[in-house]
Protein backbone atom coordinates (compact mmCIF):
# COMPACT_ATOMS: atom_id res chain seq x y z
CA UNK A 1 0.00 0.00 0.00
CA UNK A 2 2.93 2.39 0.51
CA UNK A 3 4.17 2.33 -2.82
CA UNK A 4 0.60 2.66 -4.43
CA UNK A 5 0.54 6.17 -1.98
CA UNK A 6 3.51 7.27 -3.31
CA UNK A 7 2.18 6.57 -6.66
CA UNK A 8 -0.62 8.73 -5.66
CA UNK A 9 1.82 11.51 -4.37
CA UNK A 10 4.32 11.44 -7.71
CA UNK A 11 0.85 11.46 -9.66
CA UNK A 12 -0.38 14.53 -8.05
CA UNK A 13 3.13 16.60 -7.81
CA UNK A 14 3.38 15.83 -11.39
CA UNK A 15 0.25 17.00 -12.87
CA UNK A 16 -0.11 19.85 -10.23
CA UNK A 17 2.95 21.11 -11.68
CA UNK A 18 2.70 20.33 -15.47
CA UNK A 19 -0.70 21.73 -15.07
CA UNK A 20 0.82 25.66 -13.66
CA UNK A 21 3.16 25.41 -15.84
CA UNK A 22 1.00 24.90 -19.03
CA UNK A 23 -2.03 27.15 -17.07
CA UNK A 24 0.87 30.19 -16.87
CA UNK A 25 2.45 29.69 -20.44
CA UNK A 26 -0.73 29.12 -22.63
CA UNK A 27 -3.32 30.68 -20.02
CA UNK A 28 -6.55 28.90 -18.35
CA UNK A 29 -8.99 28.87 -21.12
CA UNK A 30 -8.53 24.86 -21.24
CA UNK A 31 -12.03 24.03 -22.90
CA UNK A 32 -12.07 25.32 -26.51
CA UNK A 33 -9.01 23.75 -27.34
CA UNK A 34 -10.00 20.53 -25.50
CA UNK A 35 -12.95 20.41 -27.33
CA UNK A 36 -11.51 22.01 -30.70
CA UNK A 37 -9.02 19.23 -31.12
CA UNK A 38 -12.29 16.29 -30.66
CA UNK A 39 -14.14 18.47 -33.67
CA UNK A 40 -11.23 18.79 -35.83
CA UNK A 41 -10.67 14.82 -35.26
CA UNK A 42 -7.41 14.73 -34.99
CA UNK A 43 -5.00 11.99 -32.69
CA UNK A 44 -5.08 14.94 -30.53
CA UNK A 45 -8.99 14.43 -30.22
CA UNK A 46 -9.03 11.41 -29.88
CA UNK A 47 -6.92 11.46 -26.92
CA UNK A 48 -8.68 14.17 -25.51
CA UNK A 49 -12.05 11.61 -26.63
CA UNK A 50 -10.75 8.66 -24.68
CA UNK A 51 -9.47 10.53 -21.77
CA UNK A 52 -12.83 12.29 -21.29
CA UNK A 53 -14.64 8.55 -21.34
CA UNK A 54 -11.97 7.66 -18.68
CA UNK A 55 -13.25 11.10 -16.40
CA UNK A 56 -16.95 9.91 -17.28
CA UNK A 57 -15.94 6.41 -15.72
CA UNK A 58 -14.42 8.06 -12.58
CA UNK A 59 -16.64 10.20 -11.70
CA UNK A 60 -18.86 7.25 -11.75
CA UNK A 61 -17.02 5.02 -9.69
CA UNK A 62 -16.74 8.30 -6.92
CA UNK A 63 -20.07 8.61 -7.10
CA UNK A 64 -21.26 5.19 -6.59
CA UNK A 65 -18.42 4.34 -4.07
CA UNK A 66 -20.43 7.09 -1.94
CA UNK A 67 -24.20 5.56 -3.08
CA UNK A 68 -24.85 8.72 -4.92
CA UNK A 69 -24.94 10.45 -1.88
CA UNK A 70 -24.85 14.19 -2.31
CA UNK A 71 -21.34 14.18 -1.30
CA UNK A 72 -20.61 11.16 -3.88
CA UNK A 73 -22.44 13.38 -6.37
CA UNK A 74 -19.81 15.95 -5.77
CA UNK A 75 -16.84 13.89 -5.88
CA UNK A 76 -18.30 12.46 -8.96
CA UNK A 77 -18.15 15.87 -10.43
CA UNK A 78 -14.53 16.62 -9.13
CA UNK A 79 -13.38 13.62 -10.50
CA UNK A 80 -14.79 14.67 -13.98
CA UNK A 81 -13.33 17.88 -14.13
CA UNK A 82 -10.30 17.71 -11.58
CA UNK A 83 -9.44 14.07 -13.55
CA UNK A 84 -5.81 12.51 -12.08
CA UNK A 85 -5.36 15.82 -9.77
CA UNK A 86 -8.41 15.07 -7.63
CA UNK A 87 -8.44 10.84 -8.44
CA UNK A 88 -5.08 11.15 -6.84
CA UNK A 89 -5.66 13.10 -4.09
CA UNK A 90 -8.89 11.19 -2.99
CA UNK A 91 -7.59 7.94 -3.07
CA UNK A 92 -4.89 8.61 -1.02
CA UNK A 93 -6.76 10.10 1.53
CA UNK A 94 -9.36 6.44 0.95
CA UNK A 95 -6.23 4.53 1.46
CA UNK A 96 -5.52 6.10 4.96
CA UNK A 97 -8.96 5.95 5.87
CA UNK A 98 -9.24 2.13 4.52
CA UNK A 99 -6.14 1.69 6.36
CA UNK A 100 -4.80 -0.85 4.00
CA UNK A 101 -7.78 -2.95 3.59
CA UNK A 102 -8.06 -2.78 -0.90
CA UNK A 103 -11.45 -4.00 -0.67
CA UNK A 104 -12.80 -1.08 1.52
CA UNK A 105 -10.36 1.23 -0.52
CA UNK A 106 -11.83 0.40 -4.23
CA UNK A 107 -15.91 -0.82 -2.70
CA UNK A 108 -16.63 1.63 0.40
CA UNK A 109 -17.14 0.68 3.83
CA UNK A 110 -20.72 -0.13 3.53
CA UNK A 111 -20.32 -2.78 0.86
CA UNK A 112 -17.65 -4.99 2.46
Amino acid sequence: MNAFRTLLIVIFTVILGYTAIVGFNHGWNLLPIFFGDIFAMTWAGQFNLDFTCFLILSALWLSWRHNFSTVGIIFGLLGLFGGSLFLSLYLFFASLKAKGDIKELFLGKERL
